[in-house]
């Protein structure tokens, strides 16, 4: 399982909607939470670290 870095919430990574950033790949629960994540990473990297 993943952590959804937007919500919080795990996320099968078999089944999740991915990203790629700085050569790392994140997984999302929803395309909202993708989307708002691709907008503005390091506010999401930041709050998770």
């Amino acid at each position: 399982m993943a952590k959804d870095p937007v919500c919080q919430m795990n996320v099968d990574e078999t089944k999740a909607i991915k990203a790629e950033h700085d050569g790392q790949t994140y997984y999302f629960c929803a395309q909202g939470c993708k989307d708002r994540f691709l907008n503005d990473p390091e506010r999401y990297l930041k709050r998770n670290s």
